[in-house]
Order: structure tokens, then sequence, then C-alpha cells
């Protein structure tokens, strides 16, 4: 019989750790929440983001909001971006929705406010992006 004798150490090996800190556990509370709202299939966030999270976490959004910002370095919003244009550029990537229903998808008020995002955060625009990561894609004849 094998002996599964887990450690702290051994978890660390793949890429785990323990939440033993109240603080992380409220950290990737919003993080999964954020996720989950992105990647949901009706992304629109009917009450706002700040009532989404203190209702999920029982506590007024300003301490939840500067935990996050005090751990993370970055503010639950600025997260929410860059969360939002991952989603983007996986979108994008798959290539079955035109910018203008990613836009609508990933509840934009317009294409061009997404592109300006995407290209604050990416430093490429949404077309030049889908251009490279085509060029990069090979064709099944290529293979």
């Amino acid at each position: 019989m094998m002996n599964c004798k887990v450690s702290i150490t051994n978890i660390r090996e793949f890429g785990f750790e323990l939440l033993n800190d109240k603080k992380q556990k409220i950290i990737e509370t919003i993080k999964n929440r954020i996720i989950k709202l992105v990647y949901d299939e009706d992304f629109t966030l009917r009450n706002n983001l700040s009532s989404i999270l203190s209702e999920a976490l029982h506590q007024d959004y300003s301490s939840i909001s500067k935990l996050f910002s005090e751990v993370e370095g970055t503010t639950i919003e600025k997260y929410l971006i860059a969360i939002k244009i991952e989603r983007v550029k996986e979108l994008l990537m798959y290539d079955e929705l035109s910018l203008s229903e990613i836009a609508h998808k990933m509840n934009y008020s317009s294409v061009a406010y997404l592109s300006s995002q995407f290209k604050k955060t990416t430093g490429l625009s949404p077309t030049f992006f889908k251009q490279l990561k085509e060029n990069k894609r090979k064709s099944i004849d290529q293979l």
C-alpha cells in the first residue's frame, strides 16, 4: 500500500496553497465571484459590483475594497477589467462572435469603449490582436 502523506510542501509543489488566512479567503472569494460573473453566459451586472460583493461577503464594500487593494496592489475595478479583457481575448480567438456581439455580451456600452479599454490594457486593438493570433494558428494542412 502506498503511503499518501501530504505536507504543505507537497501541496505547494503542485501549485496549491492553503488558505488559512481570513484575509486571503476573502480575496479568493472576491476573485472567484468576479470570474464567475464575467464568465457567466449572461454577463450583465443587474446590480452593481459593490452590492454583489457586499452581499456575498456580508461586509460593507469600502472595507472589502480597501482589503483587496492592500493585498493585491490593485483595485477591484481594475481586476474586473483585467478579467473582462481576458474573456474578450478568448472570444476573439474563438472567432464565433463579431466585436459588436462581444461588446454586448461583455456588457460594454459600445464597441468603441471596449476597443479603448482593450488597447489600454493590452497595447493592441482587438482587431490587431485577432489578426496576430490568426497568423500564429496553423491550418490543418500545415500540421
